[in-house]
């Protein structure tokens, strides 16, 4: 199987990183940190008249007409970014909520127990009824516990686990630049054979998840979607945490970006029922 991307691919990811740098740069992520549970819905509005939301939806009904690979590539940039957002929900729901596709419409969906951006949301799928809020770990993904047991999308989970890889890749890039120019006995830490091996581990974990993320998104199979979110989970959530320790003390400190990778890695690995829902549905796919 192939992963290399054509020209075309290569273009819609620098669009989409192009846009996010412009329109949530640090100063825009750090506004939405210090007032959590507000969604900027001039940039909800100005991903939808990308075509963000209606990446797959057919050109005859106003999309743009492209494929899952496509899809997973935005999201990606969306993960790397610590875009916040339902993006999943809102974009799952471009086909048959009206304003979705636009980002006139923010859609949040009930999952395995949580749900996301309850209160921002203007349409809700699934049942909501008995929702309680949550204190998120993460200052960018307000939550709510219900109750129930949902069947989570393929689709969704695959989209989160590009987010995931994301968040891995841009940990990852964290790392290394620190690396190169934290200086301690007169040299840069990456000089040390910790700092070597930590950093050369996230970046083995990261294109790991990397190619089973990019081959889920071409087979569209079950069973490599949750092979590629567990490996994305693992690269995302240990990388941020390594990324954390190449940074030392100051990688906790409130204005550093590494520790908002580790908690948006966190509250992504619970949706669709955590990583033991596709440990179960792998292994009931081996025995069948």
């Amino acid at each position: 199987m192939r992963f290399q991307l054509t020209g075309d691919q290569l273009a819609l990811r620098s669009g989409v990183r192009e846009l996010l740098t412009r329109r949530f740069g640090p100063q825009e992520l750090r506004a939405a940190v210090d007032e959590p549970g507000r969604l900027d819905r001039a940039l909800w509005r100005e991903l939808g008249a990308a075509g963000f939301f209606a990446l797959r939806l057919p050109q005859a009904r106003g999309g743009v007409g492209l494929g899952l690979p496509e899809t997973a590539l935005a999201f990606e940039e969306a993960g790397r970014a610590l875009l916040p957002g339902p993006l999943v929900a809102t974009h799952l729901a471009a086909g048959t909520v009206p304003g979705a596709a636009t980002g006139e419409a923010v859609v949040a969906a009930v999952g395995n127990g949580l749900v996301e951006w309850l209160t921002q949301a203007d349409v809700v799928q699934g049942d909501a009824a008995g929702a309680v809020p949550l204190r998120s770990v993460d200052p960018l993904t307000p939550l709510h516990r219900v109750p129930g047991v949902v069947a989570v999308d393929p689709v969704a989970v695959l989209l989160t686990a590009a987010e995931q890889l994301g968040g891995a890749t841009r940990a990852c890039e964290l790392a290394v630049q620190h690396a190169r120019t934290r200086e301690q006995f007169g040299q840069p830490i990456g000089a040390f054979q910790a700092i070597k091996h930590l950093c050369a581990e996230m970046l083995v974990r990261t294109e790991t998840a990397r190619a089973a993320v990019y081959a889920a998104a071409v087979t569209a199979d079950p069973a490599d979607i949750h092979t590629a979110r567990l490996l994305a989970d693992e690269a995302a959530v240990r990388g941020a945490r390594d990324c954390l320790q190449v940074h030392g003390g100051m990688g906790f400190t409130w204005e550093s970006e590494v520790h908002l990778h580790l908690k948006r890695a966190w509250v992504r690995a619970q949706r669709g029922g955590g990583v033991t829902e596709s440990e179960e549905l792998l292994a009931a796919d081996l025995v069948a």
